[in-house]
């Protein structure tokens, strides 16, 4: 996470006012997602937006043998990101001699992911977290909490063997496994935690600035909004030491810390080629959600994954071989999730960089923040989980 650090230790009082160059001195403060990236949904125009119900239930339209897709990409905020070595896929049939899942600590900063399959079910299990970066300044690696919570989630899901495993459910559990591990001391993150079944059903625990969209046939379905205090202070799950403690009261703050009970939990009915993205905000500060759209879009349509005729946009009938390795001609010899997630990642680090251009977070900061010069992309971390829903073809209609 950047180093705008988010208000994770001290509170301030309500009436004081937090100007941008205060986010920057006050110690564990972070910047928050805001509500840059999900103002431009908006604009999309009604023809390209649709909210879905934020409780959906098992439909019987779905089958029972939707499959989640996935691949990932990711890079460091003072990295090169790298085509080749910077993409991670997904492959649930594929077995590690312990069964242990992919539970991420690549080369992303302090971003994480993880991803795995629920026991021996067919549901899948995934998300994302970011490391809230001002604990460096009290000696404490923000990477061990964010890449720790995402290890111990995965392990948990791959381990569950009950009836259903929540996606809140298990972001309480990978909590409370990184509270009891002695050798993370402190730190905190946000975190976007989704579990998706074989019947079409999704479930999404989001904390925080992170978050996800689900894009369907060439328009935005459902976007999740960020967790905020307030500006540049967004939800976090952390661990505070004694000593830091001690510190606020000395201060007359109270510590700020908030729980997987706190999370926002929607519930969303998946069809064959949705598109689902999750991602921390070096991609939401950088790329607003009609860029992010319009870049999905163009590599759907250019491998005919998303069709557009006379009768509208369609899925194409080749989207479930295009999720396989080797399909998509390439260099990387890389699957269409895969793609996606790289394609994502690599726009957002460029974007980041762009000082001419101003992102989604520059807006922000300009809006209510008039008198910072604040211009370009914000250099971050850069993590983004993408999934490709396989199912049957008749329910993309």
């Amino acid at each position: 996470m950047h180093p705008f650090k988010p208000l994770g230790l001290l509170t301030l009082p309500p009436l004081f006012h937090v100007s941008l160059s205060t986010c920057r001195l006050v110690p564990a403060l972070q910047y928050p997602q805001c509500s840059a990236p999900w103002t431009d949904f908006r604009s999309l125009g009604r023809s390209q937006f649709h909210i879905a119900s934020t409780r959906a239930s098992h439909s019987s339209a779905n089958p029972s043998n939707t499959t989640y897709k996935i691949g990932a990409a990711f890079v460091g905020k003072g990295q090169t990101f790298d085509v080749k070595q910077n993409v991670f896929a997904f492959e649930p049939t594929r077995k590690s001699s312990n069964k242990h899942p992919f539970t991420g600590r690549p080369a992303s900063g302090q971003d994480a992911f993880f991803i795995s399959s629920v026991g021996n079910g067919g549901s899948t299990a995934f998300g994302i977290a970011d490391g809230v970066g001002g604990w460096a300044e009290s000696g404490i690696d923000p990477s061990d909490f964010s890449h720790g919570l995402c290890r111990y989630m995965a392990n948990r899901a791959i381990a569950f063997h009950e009836d259903h495993l929540g996606a809140r459910q298990l972001l309480e559990r990978g909590y409370q496994d990184v509270v009891e591990d002695e050798e993370i001391t402190g730190g905190g993150s946000t975190a976007c935690v989704a579990v998706g079944d074989s019947l079409g059903y999704l479930e999404v625990a989001n904390l925080g600035d992170s978050g996800f969209v689900q894009l369907r046939l060439n328009a935005v379905h459902y976007y999740s909004n960020p967790q905020t205090h307030a500006f540049n202070t967004p939800y976090q799950l952390s661990i505070i030491p004694p000593r830091i403690l001690a510190r606020s009261r000395i201060f007359g703050g109270m510590p700020l810390r908030d729980f997987p009970r706190d999370a926002s939990v929607t519930s969303h009915e998946v069809r064959h080629g949705d598109v689902l993205i999750f991602a921390t905000d070096g991609v939401w500060d950088n790329l607003s959600s009609s860029q992010l759209l319009k870049i999905v879009s163009e590599d759907m349509s250019k491998l005919n994954a998303w069709q557009t005729g006379g009768k509208g946009t369609i899925v194409g009938d080749d989207l479930e071989a295009l999720t396989k390795e080797g399909v998509i001609p390439s260099k990387e010899d890389i699957s269409l999730q895969t793609r996606l997630a790289k394609v994502i990642a690599r726009k957002a680090k460029a974007a980041s960089q762009d000082r001419r251009r101003d992102g989604p977070f520059a807006k922000e900061v300009q809006k209510f923040y008039p008198h910072e010069d604040f211009h370009g992309g914000k250099v971050d971390d850069i993590c983004v989980v993408v999934a490709v829903v396989v199912g049957e073809k008749d329910t993309a209609g």
